[in-house]
């Protein structure tokens, strides 16, 4: 039997892939990559579960975990050695930060200052001459028992409150550190300046104002639509049925304020299109919050003003700080 030349044996080798590899080197998964796998699947069971036995969630700590679910998931599937590890180190100071402003923000109702509501009127009267502007709009508008499709509209506009932004952290966290960094900055600043001033100014919201008999009946309509469509939701673990519930945490309306925020952090490096949606998102908010019975406008302009406030001196202290790093 004739021999290989040296280049033809290198090429037999390079050709016959070792018994040991032989797995990987067909394409068929090892066990390992098996369970991999199930990661997405396994967490798509446990969201269905949830979602069937507490309904949506809408509160920032359970959206979270379910964040941060979602993450490791995705660092299992993918490989990566320590993917995990990688989102635990990161999101898990974020998550505790988020948990103790849901803590603090309980206890904001408890403060021995009067709760405010009358200032709010006033200027609320004065802008809708002589009548708030969420008594006109549902007057208007609103037809209780039975929803029209831009009351569903609006209560998806108001649920986007409590994942927007979190999503938007995790898609920069992935893509553009610095960036992520910057907005979680930006998102704990306004949340913590919004908390402070729960403190020192705990106020009404319209539909707690009303209820009081200090305004003509609103409707909260968003708690009306989701009672309608049979659908549940799933709140706070800090304030289902606690004493850390806070119904007069409604100056600023951060609802009102995250929305702007993202409009002013994305402005520079959108196109026309996006720009077209972060300058309608703010007012689709703030409509629905008025018209909700949720805010009043006093609440929504403050909420505003924070956000490009707060924007305007971090973002200046954090580029001079990047600057003297470089």
């Amino acid at each position: 039997m004739s021999r290989l030349s040296p280049s033809a044996e290198v090429h037999r080798t390079a050709a016959t892939p070792a018994t040991t590899n032989i797995s990987t080197a067909t394409g068929r998964p090892t066990a390992v990559s098996r369970l991999r796998l199930l990661a997405w699947p396994a967490y798509a069971a446990a969201l269905v579960w949830y979602l069937q036995t507490n309904g949506l969630p809408y509160a920032n700590d359970i959206v979270f975990c379910w964040l941060i679910g979602a993450l490791i998931a995705m660092a299992v599937h993918s490989g990566h050695r320590g993917g995990w590890l990688r989102v635990l180190r990161d999101w898990v100071p974020v998550m505790a930060a988020v948990w103790t402003y849901s803590l603090l923000r309980g206890y904001g109702a408890h403060t021995p200052w009067p709760v405010k509501y009358r200032p709010q009127l006033v200027l609320d009267q004065w802008l809708g001459a002589g009548q708030t502007w969420t008594v006109r709009l549902q007057h208007w508008l609103w037809q209780p028992g039975h929803p029209h499709w831009y009351d569903y509209a609006a209560t998806t506009v108001y649920m986007s409150h409590f994942f927007v932004v979190f999503v938007l952290l995790a898609v920069f966290w992935k893509r553009q550190d610095k960036r992520f960094h910057r907005l979680l900055a930006l998102y704990l600043a306004v949340t913590f300046a919004g908390f402070a001033t729960y403190v020192l100014y705990p106020a009404d919201p319209p539909w707690l104002t009303a209820l009081d008999g200090h305004m003509p009946a609103v409707s909260r309509i968003v708690q009306e639509v989701f009672e309608h469509s049979g659908l549940h939701r799933a709140g706070s673990v800090f304030e289902n049925g606690s004493r850390f519930d806070n119904d007069v945490a409604a100056m600023p309306s951060l609802h009102a304020a995250y929305p702007m925020l993202l409009a002013f952090f994305l402005w520079p490096t959108a196109g026309r299109r996006l720009r077209v949606l972060l300058a309608a998102y703010p007012l689709a908010m703030g409509f629905t919050l008025v018209y909700g019975g949720e805010h009043f406008v006093t609440d929504v302009l403050v909420g505003w003003l924070y956000a490009a406030v707060i924007h305007r001196l971090l973002t200046r202290y954090l580029d001079a700080r990047a600057a003297r790093t470089r």
